[in-house]
């Protein structure tokens, strides 16, 4: 097990995106394809470097999602940054298009509703968790990484009546590390990012349920029992 957080492979730069952001891992796709399964404005598609990607996405967030996204090549995998956003970890209608014909890591953090670890293949949750209760995990294999997760300090047997774990976010990206054989050496804010603005919602950020309201990522995690 990691013994401090600074030995974990953390992708630099990670720490600035806020209280709120998703930063997910989509294998074998190209930047422009992964935006446009996500759903986004393709006349809003341009080249954008990480601070830029971030301050729009604050001047148009609205209803707790991101209002302007991107995706930048690392190696075999897209990152995807969600600025104040977490579809892709939580979110089926989102999740399901994006992984379809292969896989994704998430590591999203909510400071007002729970952090998410997800692991998803072809639109199905295989591994997903709250990083500060690994003990409860849910989806179609939740086991799949315990000796991993024990490695990075997520203790698949944590007791939560126990100490709490250290450095959550941390040690899940050390996880998606292990997970996408991602060394996390590159800086986030050195990457040239594919940007768009999201389609649906009030001005391309919320999603909208069946009556046509808005949903956050507490409609969405209380319609899956997770809340």
């Amino acid at each position: 097990m990691a013994e401090a957080h600074e030995e974990l492979p953390c992708f630099p730069g990670y720490e600035t995106l806020g209280e709120i952001y998703c930063v997910s891992f989509v294998r074998d796709l190209s930047p422009e394809k992964v935006l446009r399964r996500f759903g986004v404005d393709e006349e809003s598609l341009e080249e954008v470097a990480f601070d830029e990607l971030d301050y729009r996405s604050v001047e148009s967030m609205r209803d707790d999602a991101a209002g302007y996204i991107g995706a930048a090549r690392v190696g075999d995998w897209t990152v995807v940054i969600e600025p104040g956003g977490w579809q892709i970890a939580v979110d089926d209608n989102t999740y399901a298009p994006v992984s379809r014909g292969t896989e994704v890591v998430s590591v999203c953090r909510h400071n007002y509703a729970q952090d998410t670890f997800a692991y998803i293949v072809d639109g199905t949750p295989v591994v997903w968790f709250d990083p500060m209760y690994p003990e409860e995990r849910s989806g179609s294999d939740p086991d799949r990484f315990v000796a991993k997760m024990r490695e990075v300090g997520l203790d698949p047997d944590h007791d939560i009546d126990g100490p709490g774990i250290d450095h959550p976010m941390e040690s899940s990206f050390a996880l998606a590390s292990s997970i996408t054989g991602l060394s996390f050496s590159t800086d986030l804010r050195s990457l040239r990012f594919l940007g768009a603005e999201p389609l649906g919602g009030l001005s391309g950020s919320s999603m909208q349920n069946q009556n046509g309201a808005s949903r956050t990522l507490s409609d969405v995690l209380r319609a899956q029992g997770l809340l």
